[in-house]
């Protein structure tokens, strides 16, 4: 379980498009703006979980045309949400929008995120600990994701919220906002290849 754990904690502080988005609400629009963000990153997350659970992401998937579409559909979305965390101009921001993303912002973007679904296939389909009931093994991993998810993405929601009331040169400003974007992308790329 301790492995299991540190996988998913691991897997979770890593920049990839839900932490870093959140950390973008919380830059663009402050701490309290962004828990309706999380909100819906969270409903999210656990319905793509669920989906991989069940097996019903893996139906879909099995589809080529279905799969090449929410491949296409997701890469083209978070280019774009690449594109305008690097060029999100002099101030910080991760992401650029001109209102407040809210939940049903958030739980868009988790069903097309390929990190989430990559990372739940590999939290779901290893590190077995619990060998008497597949069942509660998939319950306690569920309240496991959860209870290390909600810590980590409120602290990148708060991260957000300081980086906004720095006052640094726009130069320093558009590198770390490229930094973001190439972060994302690597992850993006990453989660892509584990998919096909």
């Amino acid at each position: 379980m301790f492995a299991f754990c540190l996988a998913v904690l691991l897997l979770l502080v890593t920049p990839g498009p839900g932490v870093l988005s959140t950390a973008g609400v919380g830059a663009a629009f402050g701490f309290r703006a962004g828990l309706a963000y999380v909100g819906g990153l969270f409903i999210g997350t656990n319905l793509v979980a669920l989906a991989v659970v069940s097996g019903l992401a893996t139906a879909i998937f099995a589809i080529s045309w279905a799969r090449n579409t929410l491949l296409v559909l997701s890469t083209l979305y978070l280019l774009y949400l690449a594109m305008r965390i690097a060029f999100a101009g002099s101030k910080i921001a991760f992401i650029s929008a001109d209102r407040q993303p809210g939940a049903i912002a958030g739980l868009l973007l988790q069903t097309i995120n390929p990190k989430a679904y990559a990372v739940n296939t590999v939290w779901f389909s290893g590190f077995a600990f619990w060998p008497e009931s597949l069942l509660t093994e998939t319950l306690i991993k569920f309240l496991l994701i959860n209870a290390i998810w909600i810590p980590i993405h409120l602290v990148w929601l708060a991260a957000g919220n300081t980086a906004h009331q720095l006052n640094l040169a726009p130069r320093t400003q558009f590198l770390i906002n490229c930094l973001m974007a190439l972060a994302m992308l690597i992850v993006v790329a990453l989660a892509l290849v584990s998919l096909i």
